[in-house]
């Protein structure tokens, strides 16, 4: 119960996340329930908008698997953070079923628990909330694509690019290292465009990501803390 309750608002912004994205599979010819399965599956804003940007090129599966994968990379490390989080006698199916959706928004609430162990039963808690509002909220903006105007449309289609800002300017603002990979990022996706346009959009965002992110880590590493008294 307390999972669901701290996973109640986070579900009612996927709802409205979920919806944003609808209007971009229905874009490129997903029909709700496509849409349902893939938000179930793949409850991630950047991974999905990656993978329908590619679906819409008519890209080969495998391009599709990779880029996803590079673009929900970061959820493997916060299940790595999360696993400490559970007791040394938690079976392994627990472990399976809470990594099944771990987003950046219910790992905040997770790692943020006062108590030593996290109860497994507080994830699926939250995961009540999660999953549907982001899956039913795709598969709504898909339907809702026949009924509002193409001027709605595309306004309702912005909403997705102003969570996107959302995610990248408080980082960027507090460190100067997050913010200028975002500009490289920009900069280099709009040359790519224009100098390698027989290159999927797809390749150039692995090709891209892998680029920048490698970069960033090996020019500027995270100083680790040391803990010794």
């Amino acid at each position: 119960m307390e999972g669901f309750r701290d996973g109640t608002p986070i579900g009612l912004g996927y709802f409205v996340v979920g919806f944003s994205l609808g209007i971009v599979a229905k874009y490129v010819g997903l029909s709700p329930l496509q849409g349902f399965i893939i938000s179930f599956f793949n409850n991630a804003s950047a991974g999905e908008y990656a993978a329908f940007t590619v679906i819409g090129s008519d890209a080969p599966y495998f391009e599709i698997a990779l880029l996803t994968l590079v673009a929900n990379a970061r959820y493997v490390l916060m299940s790595t953070v999360l696993s400490q989080k559970f007791s040394p006698d938690t079976p392994f199916y627990h472990r399976i079923f809470v990594g099944f959706d771990v987003t950046d928004e219910i790992f905040g609430i997770s790692i943020a628990r006062a108590s030593r162990w996290l109860n497994p039963f507080y994830n699926y808690g939250a995961m009540l909330t999660a999953l549907p509002g982001w899956s039913l909220g795709t598969a709504l903006g898909i339907v809702a694509w026949d009924f509002f105007s193409e001027s709605a449309v595309s306004a309702l289609s912005v909403a997705l690019y102003g969570m996107f800002l959302a995610v990248i300017i408080p980082p960027a603002k507090k460190d100067k290292i997050i913010g200028g990979a975002v500009v490289c990022s920009f900069i280099f996706s709009f040359l790519a465009e224009k100098f390698f346009p027989e290159i999927s959009a797809g390749n150039r965002t692995i090709a891209l990501t892998i680029l920048i992110a490698g970069a960033a880590a090996i020019f500027y590493p995270i100083e680790e803390k040391n803990n010794d008294s």
